[in-house]
């Protein structure tokens, strides 16, 4: 007899409206109290389908004790691996998952100068990394599976690149590329080229634009870069088969002063997300001729914004160097972005996402503190 008590319709009672729905016992008539939309009703009127019981967050799994800048993830060998630019000892560092720890530890290291960017590419099963230096040149190395080391084998012409700040690397048709955004007053946002040795100069753009980022996206199937500049508005190139090259198309309006653009897809739909150190960040829809405003989150000191996507749950995450970094989940019915979770990350720099032996990670670099490693959880309020 379940008469006279209050009951809260909630996730803890919907093992009951289960029961109910399966029972072959006749029980009286009962009512929830709370919550409001479903004051007075009938408990065996409801539907387990009603109830919205699964959650996510991200749970602080491990610390690494130094500082960063990039993070990439790459696929090598049927393995998942990480790699991470150590800006002040120089380091692109190497982490393999360890099955039997069950943490990430290091394997591998490429030592240099001031390194910002260590971007990988697996072409033909072969690993090379790019990497980005702020002094001494940048340099392209290959890992030798017999010697079980990297081997540098090319140099990047420093006078294009003098202050790399970004790396993209793309598959354009059956070629492969990479192009590094330059942040000098005098150097060139330049497209590289693999031609089965090395990696080739194909096209310069934007000189003397002081380029802080670059993006690769398709846009109706068509390939597009998107760079971003402390002088000027974002600028968005398509690729001209014809060519072989890309063509300027137009810059995004409203948008002085965005650091960085990244992209995600709900669908067949293209969305960005635009970084501003002060100001508004934004999140903007492809709208079939150009992008158009979304939503608008307020930054203060925010150098990333990151989208990504966990299994079937699509995030934003606003980093800040004054507060706490904003994660946001993407909600389908708004179509917009919702506050979600805030996380403790000191000078927040890059967001990647790794999977790897059925578990989902959250990489954050730190250019000030510790970086740190979140596990994604799903959990079931109702369990």
């Amino acid at each position: 007899d379940l008469r006279g008590n209050a009951f809260n319709c909630d996730c803890k009672l919907k093992w009951l409206v289960e029961w109910l729905g399966s029972t072959n016992a006749t029980v009286e008539d009962i009512y929830c109290e709370s919550p409001p939309e479903y004051k007075k009703r009938k408990i065996n009127s409801l539907s387990p389908k009603e109830f919205d019981c699964i959650i996510t967050e991200f749970e602080v799994y491990q610390s690494l004790p130094y500082q960063s800048l990039s993070v990439d993830t790459f696929s090598y060998m049927n393995d998942e691996h990480v790699v991470i630019a150590q800006p002040f000892t120089g380091k692109c560092i190497f982490l393999e998952w360890d099955h039997v720890e069950v943490m990430f530890r290091n394997y591998d290291n490429i030592t240099g100068t001031s390194t910002v960017v260590c971007k990988p590419i697996v072409i033909e099963s072969q690993l090379y990394v790019i990497v980005a230096q702020l002094f001494g040149g940048s340099h392209i190395y290959k890992r030798d599976i017999f010697a079980n080391k990297f081997i540098k084998i090319q140099d990047i012409e420093i006078l294009k690149i003098r202050k790399p700040n970004d790396i993209e690397t793309f598959r354009i048709a059956e070629d492969w590329y990479f192009v590094v955004a330059d942040s000098s007053k005098a150097g060139f946002t330049t497209v590289y080229k693999w031609n089965g040795n090395g990696f080739y100069s194909h096209q310069s753009l934007h000189a003397w634009y002081r380029d802080t980022d670059v993006e690769y996206l398709e846009i109706s199937g068509k390939p597009h870069l998107i760079l971003s500049s402390s002088s000027q508005r974002p600028v968005i190139y398509q690729w001209n088969k014809g060519t072989n090259e890309f063509v300027k198309r137009f810059d995004i309006q409203d948008m002085e002063d965005a650091y960085a653009v990244k992209h995600f897809k709900v669908k067949e739909d293209v969305y960005i997300c635009l970084t501003r150190f002060i100001g508004d960040s934004k999140v903007m829809k492809w709208g079939g001729s150009a992008f158009l405003d979304l939503q608008r989150m307020p930054s203060r000191g925010s150098m990333v914004f990151q989208p990504l996507q966990i299994k079937n749950y699509q995030y934003a995450i606003l980093g800040s160097d004054y507060s706490f970094t904003q994660v946001y989940y993407w909600d389908a019915e708004k179509a917009k972005f919702v506050k979600f979770q805030e996380l403790n990350v000191q000078a927040p720099r890059s967001f990647i996402h790794v999977s790897i032996d059925n578990r989902d990670f959250l990489f954050a670099s730190s250019f000030k503190g510790t970086t740190l490693i979140y596990k994604h959880v799903i959990v079931d309020l109702s369990a």
